[in-house]
């Protein structure tokens, strides 16, 4: 849930007197998780039958670069409200080793080939890990 509500006269109603519950941040990290392990298993799938890259698995990357991109931009704004601070830095680059991984395949791989697919398969591997550790690090430190 977004709240929305005018804490000071600072910035008049701009962004930083926006609240956003938690709460938001804990879905939108299911949502990674979901798509990050949709994308990963698919192109898992294409390296071990030897296909290259193809249209389902963009939109899949697509999706979950979307995610991610929006589960960055919460956390640094309940990083601005004041909280997360006592959670641990493996958080926050677990939390960003997947848009590197997406970075790296992005510029470096464009997984035309079934070379490069496989490579690309095992980049993905290691983000949705660092996405599954983020997300149970992040969640251990909430629930103390």
């Amino acid at each position: 849930m977004i709240v929305l509500a005018q804490s000071s006269g600072l910035g008049d109603g701009r962004i930083d007197n926006w609240i956003i519950d938690s709460s938001v941040h804990v879905v939108v990290g299911v949502l990674v998780l979901v798509t990050m392990t949709l994308v990963t298993g698919w192109t898992g799938r294409l390296a071990l039958t030897g296909a290259s890259f193809d249209t389902t698995g963009r939109w899949l990357l697509g999706a979950a670069q979307l995610a991610l991109v929006v589960q960055v931009l919460l956390g640094i704004k309940l990083l601005d409200q004041g909280q997360g601070i006592s959670q641990l830095y493996i958080h926050y680059i677990g939390g960003l080793i997947p848009l590197g991984v997406f970075l790296v395949g992005g510029w470096w791989i464009r997984a035309d080939t079934v070379p490069r697919t496989r490579v690309f398969a095992v980049l993905l591997a290691l983000g949705w890990f660092s996405a599954i550790m983020a997300f149970t690090i992040g969640r251990s430190y909430v629930n103390r």
